[in-house]
């Protein structure tokens, strides 16, 4: 037995000891630690292109190199365990995917009141019954409510003002109510002018008395359409001549 054992411990020794297979061991050993060396810094660009900080893509490299040349596939299975599922460069590009999504999302037609999502053809939203857009009267295209003329035929049009609006809007010059009240003291104006004009001047002969500017501009302002009349005595009067 123990011949035997000593013939298989020489055999064994004399293969090791041949010089073609030191060298193939050498090379296989090269190999492997150019493989871990290889794998260590594969882990680390790894890292490096799926996140921004700069301790990590090291941390996998020291990780790939601490489990020396005969373990190191385990520190690269460790490393595919803890990176990120994607790259930066996969991030920043989902990222302004959903942005454009959003951006279109934003930019279709909605109604200002209820917010559902309307046609651009359309102009009554069929859901809170909001008025989007009106038809010209003289060439029968749509139009916007905020529109002083029709685009394609020129028309003057009177801007509606939306029951939506936010507060401080101010609607066209001819439906604003700003408009009217600076017309209608503008027409105030004009009518005590023209009673300054017409009131005669004060007569002590006559004993008509003569119309008193208060009074005509009373009558003037009284009514657009009234014309102004002296104050004349009253029946069965004399007559100062």
């Amino acid at each position: 037995m123990d011949q035997i054992l000593s013939a298989i411990g020489g055999a064994v020794s004399g293969f090791f000891a041949n010089q073609y297979v030191q060298l193939a061991g050498q090379a296989i050993l090269a190999y492997l630690i150019l493989l871990w060396i290889a794998s260590a810094y594969w882990a680390f660009r790894d890292m490096q292109a799926r996140t921004a900080n700069p301790i990590g893509p090291y941390l996998s490299a020291v990780v790939v190199i601490g489990f020396t040349p005969i373990l190191f596939p385990f520190g690269l299975l460790l490393h595919r365990l803890v990176r990120p599922g994607e790259t930066v460069a996969e991030s920043t590009e989902r990222a302004l995917a959903e942005e454009a999504m959003l951006r279109e999302i934003e930019a279709q037609p909605h109604c200002a009141n209820c917010q559902r999502r309307v046609d651009a053809d359309w102009i009554v939203c069929p859901t809170c019954r909001n008025q989007l857009r009106r038809i010209c009267p003289a060439c029968g295209k749509k139009t916007e409510l905020d529109w002083l003329l029709c685009a394609w035929c020129g028309r003057e049009l009177v801007t509606i003002v939306p029951a939506t609006a936010a507060p401080g809007y101010t609607g066209s010059r001819v439906s604003s109510p700003r408009r009217g009240a600076e017309r209608a003291a503008a027409d105030r104006a004009a009518a005590e002018r023209a009673a300054d004009r017409l009131a005669p001047p004060a007569d002590a002969a006559s004993p008509v008395r003569p119309t008193s500017r208060a009074a005509a501009r009373s009558s003037v302002t009284a009514g657009p359409l009234e014309t102004i009349r002296a104050e004349r005595p009253a029946p069965g009067g004399t007559s100062g001549r």
